[in-house]
């Protein structure tokens, strides 16, 4: 079955999470991703652990379904080899620090200039404007500065940084959305694009209320642990026997978990009437109440009683459990591939974006350094020879 980007051909010159991520995603697709790697050197995620037979996991997850292909681009050969690759790509995606790729002689203008048609997609920490924009940065200094980490914990607690790298994540996705975007516009106007994701701007737009706490209200959110502070109850609880969450988003859920406890008398109580009320006086012993009942039952128990009144349950579970889950298998979530390097087939998350008539599978591992070059180069018009040549000048 025919992939929708299928024909789209994209020069990635991302490392780390959130390029490669973005990259990912297109190829998973159908659209021929050729990665583009420093000579002798490639991405820094191939140092990155899990290391298994030295080979990086985390490497062969965000580089899955991809070409493999080196070249130096501060040598003129290679600026000339690139520059024939542009005249054929649709889409060029890096995740440099702003200005790398105009001091090698390749402004966004100057793509435009060779290929029209071209979209150019870059990921920084901070943009292409503003005071901060010539700052590198990694996932850690967006979560920092776009005010994430100081609404993540507990309130005793100091500001924490949520676990896996969202501000990587999320750019990447958010570059995804803007190259489809331009891509979908190109084919009216033949015209590309640029599209410009910043990290510290995408953490700041999924804020969500916190923001509007403050604009608002003219209040500064703090840290609230595992509570939402715009619905309640909406946190994690103790069962008998394990930990579990669940988030009563309407009164009415409010209602049926009182009734079901026992204690209609929370129903009236001016302390929670409204959802709004509840917000206000959670700390005054809502939670104490709940678990005063849920401790009392066994975590199987709760969660046939929880959902049985439609009111959103989950287990919380560790990575080992998630990963072994049925729904997890159900929708599937785990890709295998033989990784050649490592000697035997490896497991990684699928890619959640289920397109009906899809093959929803991945289709071949991550590339070994410059693994395509003489394939990629042989497209070009290069000889054997040639390419051998290239190899032995360090342009590839």
């Amino acid at each position: 079955m025919k992939r929708p980007l299928e024909g789209i051909r994209v020069l990635d010159l991302t490392q780390a999470y959130s390029g490669p991520f973005c990259t990912m995603n297109l190829a998973d697709h159908g659209a021929e991703v050729i990665k583009i790697e420093v000579p002798n050197l490639g991405d820094q995620t191939r140092t990155w652990g899990p290391i298994y037979n030295g080979c990086s996991g985390y490497y062969s997850y965000v580089n899955r379904n991809k070409k493999g292909m080196t070249l130096n681009l501060k040598s003129e050969e290679g600026k000339k080899i690139f520059t024939e690759l542009l005249k054929t790509a649709d889409v060029v995606c890096e995740n440099y620090k702003v200005g790398v790729l105009t001091k090698l002689g390749f402004p966004y203008e100057k793509m435009q200039e060779i290929n029209p048609r071209i979209i150019y997609g870059s990921i920084s920490g901070f943009g292409l404007e503003g005071p901060l924009a010539p700052r590198p940065a990694y996932d850690i200094v967006a979560q920092a500065m776009s005010g994430m980490m100081t609404i993540t914990g507990f309130p005793d607690g100091p500001a924490t940084k949520i676990g896996p790298s969202i501000g990587d994540n999320f750019s990447g996705a958010h570059l995804c959305m803007g190259i489809l975007m331009a891509l979908y516009e190109r084919e009216k106007t033949g015209v590309g694009r640029r599209v410009d994701v910043a990290m510290m701007d995408t953490l700041f737009g999924v804020l969500e209320n916190a923001v509007m706490d403050y604009t608002v209200l003219d209040k500064i959110p703090t840290r609230n642990g595992n509570a939402d502070p715009a619905i309640t109850p909406f946190d994690a609880f103790r069962a008998k026997d394990g930990d579990f969450v669940m988030g009563c988003g309407t009164d009415k859920m409010f209602a049926a978990l009182c009734q079901v406890m026992g204690r209609e008398d929370l129903i009236t109580n001016p302390l929670y009437v409204t959802n709004d009320d509840r917000c206000k006086n959670y700390g005054k012993g809502l939670k104490n109440d709940i678990e005063a009942w849920t401790t009392t039952k066994t975590i199987d128990e709760i969660e046939e009683i929880i959902v049985g009144l439609k009111i959103p349950f989950g287990r919380i579970l560790n990575v080992a459990e998630a990963a072994e889950h049925p729904q997890i298998a159900a929708r599937n979530m785990i890709w295998k591939v033989y990784q050649p390097e490592m000697g035997k087939e490896i497991k990684m998350p699928g890619n959640p974006i289920k397109i009906h008539g899809e093959d929803d599978n991945i289709q071949h591992c991550a590339p070994a350094l410059g693994g395509d070059n003489e394939a990629i180069l042989g497209t070009l018009g290069y000889t054997p020879e040639q390419v051998a040549k290239l190899r032995e000048e360090g342009v590839i």
